[in-house]
């Protein structure tokens, strides 16, 4: 497999951990750059995730938005590991958001020009594969998974990365190695579900 940096130079996208140490260092092109790169990734990842009680208060974009703004106000703390761990940061950052929201959302009246059961139109890749009854089990499960486990169970059914793009963004030798580390993390994130419905 050609070395992931060794394409990018190619074609001239610069690595992740590149972008990182001149956003760190305050330019504005390099956050700029970040920003697109993972904005329509974390759009995807966070539709439909908002709580229905705070969906008349916040638009998924705005939290996107500052999400990104916060991992960049905190870009000195962050330390990159591999490529694939400023997405990992991103996406807690953006969960945190999303919860913040929802408590936020329990604390105001909720809004009744719609009725309470009215389907949302689309649902996000998670939700399309276990239902939103389930998604709060999920992310109990998932957190208890070893980081690179959780990492590419992440990267594969959230955010839909084929497992090439897997092991590029996890630095694993090749789309094989992705593929078993991703048979392994669900197999363990089904003994951590199967644990959590026995309690």
């Amino acid at each position: 497999m050609r070395d992931l940096d060794t394409d990018r130079e190619a074609t001239g996208i610069e690595s992740t951990a590149v972008l990182l140490a001149r956003a760190r260092v305050g330019d504005h092109l390099a956050r700029e750059e970040l920003a697109e790169r993972y904005l329509t990734t974390l759009r995807r990842w966070a539709h439909g995730r908002v709580p229905r009680r705070a969906r008349g208060l916040v638009d998924t974009d705005d939290i996107v938005q500052s999400t990104l703004v916060r991992a960049f106000q905190r870009l000195d703390s962050f330390e990159p590991r591999r490529e694939g761990a400023f997405l990992a940061y991103l996406r807690q950052i953006l969960l945190n958001q999303i919860r913040d929201e929802g408590r936020r959302g329990g604390r105001t009246p909720e809004q009744s020009e719609l009725p309470e059961d009215l389907p949302s139109p689309a649902r996000s890749p998670i939700e399309e594969t276990i239902g939103r009854e389930s998604l709060a089990r999920y992310e109990v499960a998932l957190a208890r998974l070893i980081e690179s486990q959780r990492e590419a169970v992440i990267l594969r059914l959230e955010l839909g990365l084929r497992y090439r793009e897997v092991a590029e963004a996890m630095e694993l030798p090749s789309a094989s190695a992705a593929r078993m580390l991703v048979a392994r993390a669900l197999v363990h994130l089904a003994e951590e579900l199967e644990d959590h419905d026995e309690a």
